[in-house]
């Protein structure tokens, strides 16, 4: 009876300095999310190199080395953002993480009209209001609603081998991330 009391209680105790040590941990590694780290570096709706951060490290913890990543932040207060790039890749995806980093939506060049990016992300109350009249520039364009006002899009174009890197530069040259 006495070992399975001493069991129980060196149990609680481990659990509460594990417990404790988590809680400690969180501030440290809150502030070390991508958004935060984007945030740090450049403005919102200002295209950022994920892949290859200029000290030399990435945003992304175990980024493939066969995919360029690019940031955007984004925030949906005044109106809509839109993202789009010309230019033909071997493969691109793209993923809308909320602010928490939570994937709201993602797609890629096999679903994309032609092949091609262009999307727009808006709340669903601005939608009501484009689909009424929608513009122009929007009609080959992926539309992601959200309730979520901040967010970040994050754009992964393959690089097979150097011989892409010209047209990944190119491609990426031209990406365009702004609020409309």
């Amino acid at each position: 009876m006495a070992r399975l009391i001493y069991s129980l209680l060196l149990g609680l105790v481990g659990a509460a300095i594990v417990h404790i040590a988590v809680l400690l941990l969180v501030p440290a590694y809150s502030e070390r999310d991508a958004w935060s780290r984007l945030a740090a570096r450049e403005p919102e709706f200002q295209l950022v190199r994920m892949s290859d951060d200029a000290a030399g490290g990435s945003f992304l913890k175990g980024a493939d080395p066969l995919f360029a990543a690019i940031g955007c932040r984004f925030n949906l207060f005044e109106g809509v953002t839109h993202l789009r790039a010309s230019g033909e890749l071997p493969f691109w995806s793209v993923s809308v993480y909320d602010r928490r980093g939570h994937n709201i939506y993602s797609f890629n060049d096999r679903t994309a009209t032609d092949r091609k990016l262009d999307m727009v992300v808006t709340t669903p109350a601005r939608m009501v209001e484009l689909r009424k009249e929608l513009p122009e520039a929007y009609s080959a364009s992926v539309f992601v609603e959200t309730t979520a006002q901040e967010g970040m899009v994050v754009v992964r174009l393959f690089v097979p081998d150097d011989s892409w890197s010209a047209l990944v530069s190119d491609f990426i040259e031209n990406m365009e991330c702004r609020r409309e």
